[in-house]
């Protein structure tokens, strides 16, 4: 088992690697339950992010930055969400296939929560952005609602989209090739 030690938002966490394919790791990097970092790191993220209306975040690792920035902003917060559920009228829907599933997966936003973001500066949030394409599909989603994006964020950014000049991150993860 290796590790790779990230230093992010004044706090260290050791991070296992894990095996994307045969030629390349991730460093599993998992907010869940990490309630410093998610404050700490959540504080450091709204000190550089513009002005916005409201949050939308993918149904993913992301949601507890997501509750966690709305709460020390005091603006609302929106999740995509990964199934169509009963109360989501009218609903629109997008096609996402990330790294870390490695499968097609839909994310949708119902009426009411189109509603909320119609006209609004919006802000997307992410916990870590890799390929881009969880990102591509939430724009995607806030477009067709009628919002504005204000900026897309996440806590890191991995392998080459520490490169990106579209996103704003707090730090930098690599990918490990073999």
């Amino acid at each position: 088992m290796s590790f790779y030690t990230l230093k992010i938002a004044g706090l260290e966490r050791k991070l296992e690697r894990f095996p994307v394919n045969d030629k390349m790791d991730i460093a599993g990097f998992i907010i869940f339950g990490d309630v410093e970092l998610t404050v700490k790191g959540s504080e450091e993220l709204l000190k550089k992010v513009p002005e916005f209306d409201v949050i939308v975040t993918p149904e993913a690792k992301s949601i507890p930055i997501a509750y966690e920035m709305a709460r020390q902003s005091g603006k609302p917060y929106i999740v995509a969400r990964k199934g169509l559920k009963v109360y989501m009228k009218k609903a629109v829907e997008v096609e996402v296939t990330s790294i870390t599933t490695q499968k097609v997966q839909h994310l949708y936003l119902g009426e009411n929560d189109m509603e909320l973001l119609k006209g609004k500066r919006v802000l997307i949030v992410d916990d870590v952005i890799s390929t881009g394409e969880s990102l591509t599909a939430v724009r995607e989603l806030v477009e067709k609602a009628g919002g504005k994006e204000a900026a897309s964020c996440a806590f890191l950014a991995e392998g080459d989209a520490a490169d990106r000049k579209d996103i704003i991150f707090l730090e930098k993860l690599p990918l490990f090739f073999k």
